[in-house]
C-alpha cells in the first residue's frame, strides 16, 4: 500500500491508548498491510501500530500540560521533523484535547491534505464552549463516544458520528462472572471506586471512607470493595486510612473494576468513565467529586456549562429518561449527602430497580453500536469522503 495511506494515531494517557488500540486492532484486522503509525502506549503497539514515541506514561492534560510545557514543546519538535519525510492520509487525535490541538494544528499545517478525524469528542459541551472554533479548523469529523454528542456538534457547525464505546463492546463479549476472590458475604455489598488519578483520590477518598464507615454503623454486615485501578492507587488508598489499614468490612481488588462491579449491590463512584463502567454492569450507583469550595465559586461554576455531570445522567436525560443516579456535583466534601444517597441502594426497593431499568435502556442504546465496527466504518468514510 502507498505510504500515502498511512494513519497516525496519537494518544496521551493509559485510557486513550486502550481506545485506539481497539480502533487500530479493527483496522489491521481488515487491512493488515496498513501502515498505522502512533504517539502511544503498549495497547496500541500490540494492536499493530508503529510507535513513534511512547507518550502515555505521563498523561498531559490540563494542568499537567502546563507543567510539561518543555517537554510537549520538544515532543512537537520531533513529530514536525517525522512529518517532514512520512506523509499521512490522517491523523487521529485520540481524547487528551490539551494535548492534541498543538499536534492537530501541527498536521494542519505540515500536511494540509491529511484528514484529522477525532477519536473521542472534546467535552465542549461540559466546558468552555468557545473552542468550538478551534474545532471546527483541526478536525473533518468527530467520532463520538456517546450518544448525546452528535447533535451537539453537528448543532455548532461539527461534522460528527456515534461510535459506541468500547467499554460496552468489551463487557458484552466478556460477560465476567462475580470472582470467586471476594468476600462471600449474607449482608449488602458495597463497591467503591474513588479514582483512577492521583489526585480523584487525593481529593475524594476521605469523604469516601467517612461515608463507609456512617454506613457500616448502620448495617454491620455491610461488606466494602474498593476497585483500584493500579497498585499504585491501591498503596495511596492504603496510606489515606488511618494506620495505613483499611476499616473492618472493607477489601481491596486492584485492576479488576468488573468483578467488583459484578459482586456489588450498589457503587459509590468518583465521577468519571468509572460511572460508566457501573452502567454498563447494571450496578446502582451514587455518584460524587469533591471540589474545593473557593476554586468552584470563583473558576468553576464559570467554567461548567452544565447542571447535569455524570455520565449516567448525561445520556439518561439525552434519551428522555431523566436523572437516573443520585449526583453531588460540585460536593464540599460532607459524607451525610453521600450516605444518603446510598442507603437505598443496598436494600431491594424502587431505587434500585429505576436505576437498573434505566441502566437496562442505556446499555440497548450503546448495543446498537459495536465500538469496533462501528469507528473503522466512519473513519473509512471520512478517508473516502
Amino acid at each position: 500500500m502507498p505510504e500515502t495511506q498511512a494513519l497516525l494515531f496519537t494518544a496521551f494517557e493509559p485510557s486513550g491508548d486502550h481506545i485506539a488500540g481497539a480502533l487500530i486492532a479493527e483496522l489491521k484486522r481488515r487491512e493488515p498491510n496498513r501502515q498505522i503509525y502512533a504517539l502511544g502506549g503498549p495497547t496500541m503497539r500490540a494492536a499493530g501500530a508503529e510507535l513513534i514515541e511512547t507518550t502515555t506514561e505521563h498523561a498531559v492534560m490540563l494542568g499537567g500540560a502546563v507543567g510539561q510545557a518543555s517537554q510537549h514543546l520538544k515532543r512537537l519538535g520531533r513529530l514536525k521533523a517525522w512529518l517532514a519525510d512520512h506523509p499521512i492520509q490522517a491523523l487521529i487525535p485520540t481524547d487528551s484535547p490539551a494535548a492534541n490541538w498543538s499536534v492537530c494544528g501541527t498536521v494542519r499545517k505540515m500536511q494540509p491534505k491529511a484528514k484529522v478525524v477525532h477519536l473521542v469528542a472534546p467535552q465542549l459541551w461540559a466546558w468552555a464552549p468557545w473552542r468550538i472554533r478551534k474545532l471546527r479548523r483541526l478536525t473533518d469529523h468527530v467520532m463520538c463516544l456517546f450518544p448525546f454528542e452528535p447533535d451537539w456538534f453537528e448543532d455548532r457547525g461539527v461534522r460528527a458520528s456515534f461510535v459506541g464505546h468500547p467499554l460496552y463492546a468489551r463487557i458484552a463479549a466478556e460477560r465476567t462472572p462475580p470472582g470467586d476472590q471476594l468476600p462471600k458475604t449474607p449482608g449488602p455489598r458495597l463497591a467503591l471506586l474513588p479514582g483512577s488519578r492521583r489526585s480523584e483520590v487525593l481529593h475524594n477518598w476521605p469523604t469516601m471512607l467517612s461515608a463507609y464507615r456512617r454506613l457500616h454503623a448502620s448495617h454491620h454486615n455491610l461488606t466494602a470493595v474498593v476497585a483500584a485501578t493500579d497498585s499504585a492507587r491501591a498503596h495511596q488508598v492504603e496510606l489515606m486510612s488511618p494506620l495505613g489499614v483499611l476499616p473492618r468490612g472493607m477489601h481491596m481488588i486492584v485492576g479488576d473494576a468488573d468483578t467488583v462491579l459484578n459482586w456489588a449491590d450498589a457503587g459509590m463512584i468518583v465521577s468519571g468513565t468509572a460511572t460508566l463502567h457501573a452502567a454498563a454492569h447494571g450496578t446502582p450507583m451514587a455518584v460524587f467529586y469533591n471540589v474545593k469550595r473557593y476554586q468552584w465559586y470563583l473558576v468553576g461554576r464559570w467554567l461548567i456549562q452544565t447542571k447535569t455531570m455524570s455520565l449516567p445522567n448525561l445520556i439518561g436525560e439525552s434519551m428522555g429518561l431523566g436523572r437516573i443516579v443520585p449526583e453531588l456535583m460540585p460536593h464540599f466534601g460532607d459524607p451525610d449527602p453521600l450516605v444518603r444517597a446510598v442507603r437505598p441502594l443496598l436494600k431491594d426497593g424502587d431505587a434500585r430497580h429505576q436505576q437498573q431499568n434505566a441502566f437496562i435502556k442505556i446499555r440497548e442504546r450503546f448495543t446498537e453500536k459495536h465500538f469496533e465496527r462501528a469507528s473503522a466504518d466512519t473513519l473509512q468514510k471520512s478517508l473516502d469522503g
